[in-house]
C-alpha cells in the first residue's frame, strides 16, 4: 500500500469537498493536500523540501497555470516525471482527452454529476493507483 499523500489540485471548493468526502467514504486513509489553482500544485510538486506525492488528482481548468501547464512541467523533470496524475475533471472535450495523455497523463476521468456514481470513480482509482499499481520509487532519479 502506497501511504503518501494525496495532491488534489481542484480550483472549486465544493468539488474538492465531493472528492475528500468520496476519498473518506471509500476508506482511502492517505492524507489529502489541496491545490486550488496551477501555480499552487507546482509549488508544491518544486518544493525541494517537501515530499512527492503519491498521487495527483488534477483538474485541468485552472486559475494562474492550467492543469496541462501542470502536467507539462510534472513531465520534464527527471524524477517527478514518475508520479503518476490523473486527470479528474468535467470536461467532456475530447481535445482535453487526447492533449492530456499527449502530455503523459497516466489516467483520464470525466467527474460523474452524480456522487455515488463519484464516489465509486473514486473508490475505483483510489484502489488501482494507491493499492495495486506498483510505482517506482520516486527518490531515484530516472534513467536518460
Amino acid at each position: 500500500m502506497n501511504n503518501g499523500y494525496i495532491l488534489l489540485v481542484e480550483d472549486n471548493p465544493d468539488e474538492a469537498k465531493l472528492t475528500i468526502a468520496a476519498l473518506k467514504k471509500q476508506n482511502i486513509a492517505n492524507p489529502v493536500k489541496v491545490a486550488i489553482d496551477g501555480q499552487q500544485a507546482l509549488d508544491c510538486l518544486f518544493d525541494e523540501g517537501e515530499k512527492l506525492p503519491a498521487l495527483v488528482l488534477l483538474d485541468l481548468k485552472l486559475p494562474k497555470a492550467s492543469g496541462f501547464e501542470v502536467l507539462k512541467r510534472l513531465r520534464a523533470d527527471p524524477v517527478r516525471k514518475r508520479v503518476p496524475v490523473v486527470i479528474l475533471t468535467a470536461s467532456t472535450e475530447e481535445s482535453d482527452l487526447v492533449q492530456s495523455y499527449a502530455l503523459g497523463a497516466n489516467s483520464f476521468i470525466r467527474k460523474p454529476v452524480d456522487f455515488d456514481q463519484f464516489s465509486d470513480a473514486v473508490r475505483k482509482l483510489g484502489q488501482y493507483w494507491l493499492l495495486l499499481n506498483e510505482a517506482p520509487p520516486l527518490s531515484v532519479p530516472a534513467a536518460a
